[in-house]
């Protein structure tokens, strides 16, 4: 008996595909996808996925046509737009969330890619340069992708089984997040950099000049009521 074919769509990546290396397929700035079939429906229901927080991960592998894609390579913005691709060819178009007890729906299909400056990138190289603005430290950045994800929840994890009381989101994010500090691409001193002398005012710069420039879809809606939201993507966004 021969395998199925299921129709495939394919999808234009919010970074062109411009942040990875050339060798990486994901530098053509497409990715084919199938639609999703039964089988799929499978891996979302799937409990182990669900408790591990695999699945949505599972659900990519299984639905990208070109295996040599591997989904811990992508960064967040061009997973969302693969999630939301993904939603699209399972479910449609139509997606319904509650915000503070209301109902709203979206037209997936509407949701655009952010511009970003092309020029702020070299191609195939994730790496952007950044002056803090109060104490004037030379640094350099990287946009996450799944891997970088995967370690900052173990590292999280492991911090808090240490010390309950700690909430090291933040600064765990950023010891991923910054490649060099004033040239010094050590951990150690960027570690040391972001422990003991990384002002909240800088940190507060970076995080928004990080979202300024990072490729990624759209997802700020407008509710019936007129407040502008961030779309969830959970594991809900699969479920009509």
């Amino acid at each position: 008996m021969t395998e199925s074919t299921f129709p495939t769509e394919v999808i234009d990546l919010p970074s062109k595909g411009l942040l990875y290396p050339k060798d990486n397929p994901l530098s053509s700035g497409k990715v084919e996808m199938k639609y999703m079939s039964a089988k799929e429906e499978d891996i979302l229901t799937n409990q182990s996925y669900i408790q591990k927080g695999t699945v949505l991960d599972k659900l990519l592998e299984s639905l990208i046509v070109n295996k040599d894609i591997k989904v811990r390579d992508l960064i967040v913005g061009d997973k969302n737009a693969l999630l939301i691709a993904a939603r699209i060819l399972g479910y449609g178009k139509e997606y319904m969330f509650t915000y503070k007890g209301e109902e709203q729906e979206v037209d997936l299909s509407l949701l655009e890619n952010k511009p970003f400056d092309e020029s702020l990138i070299t191609k195939g190289v994730n790496e952007f340069a950044f002056t803090l603005p109060s104490s004037g430290t030379n640094i350099t950045f990287k946009i996450l992708n799944g891997e970088d994800e995967n370690n900052i929840d173990r590292e999280i994890e492991g911090l808090k089984k240490i010390n309950k009381n700690i909430s090291p989101e933040l600064t765990t994010r950023l010891k991923y997040i910054i490649t060099s500090v004033n040239g010094s691409r050590e951990k150690k001193d960027i570690r040391d950099f972001i422990d003991n002398h990384l002002l909240a005012r800088d940190s507060r710069e970076l995080r928004q000049y990080i979202k300024s420039v990072q490729p990624d879809v759209n997802m700020t809606i407008t509710t019936n009521s007129g407040a502008e939201v961030t779309m969830p993507v959970s594991l809900n966004f699969f479920w009509p």
